[in-house]
C-alpha cells in the first residue's frame, strides 16, 4: 500500500503551492481556476506534486517562490521560481502535460 501524498511534507508543499497557484488573480494565472482543476482531474496536466518534484530534482533543497499555470502557443506550461540553496532564484518553464523541463534560467 503506497503512503498518502499528504502524509509527507513535500507533498503537504506541494498541495498548498497549487491551491496558490489556482487562488492566484487571473492575470497571474492565465489558466481559470475552475479549467485548471478540470485539467488536472482529466489527466491532461501532470499534478503539481509531480512537477515540483521535477525542479526539486533539478535543484535540490530549493524553496519554491511561485508556481503559475499559463497557456503559451497552445501548451499549458507550469511557470515555478525558486531559491535555489545558494541563493540564485531560478525560473522553471515545466510542460505541464509531460513534465519536461523547457526552460531552466536564472531569474534577473
Amino acid at each position: 500500500m503506497h503512503p498518502h501524498p499528504l502524509s509527507n511534507p513535500l507533498g503537504k508543499a506541494a498541495l498548498a503551492a497549487f491551491l496558490a497557484c489556482l487562488m492566484a488573480p487571473a492575470t497571474a494565472l492565465d489558466v481559470s481556476h475552475d479549467e485548471a482543476l478540470r485539467l488536472r482531474q482529466s489527466g491532461d496536466i501532470q499534478p503539481f506534486e509531480k512537477i515540483l518534484a521535477v525542479a526539486m530534482e533539478r535543484h535540490p533543497g530549493a524553496s519554491l517562490l511561485e508556481a503559475e499555470l499559463e497557456r503559451d502557443d497552445g501548451a499549458l506550461i507550469y511557470e515555478l521560481e525558486v531559491l535555489t540553496e545558494d541563493g540564485v532564484v531560478r525560473e522553471l518553464e515545466i510542460h505541464a502535460r509531460t513534465g519536461r523541463v523547457l526552460e531552466d534560467e536564472v531569474d534577473d
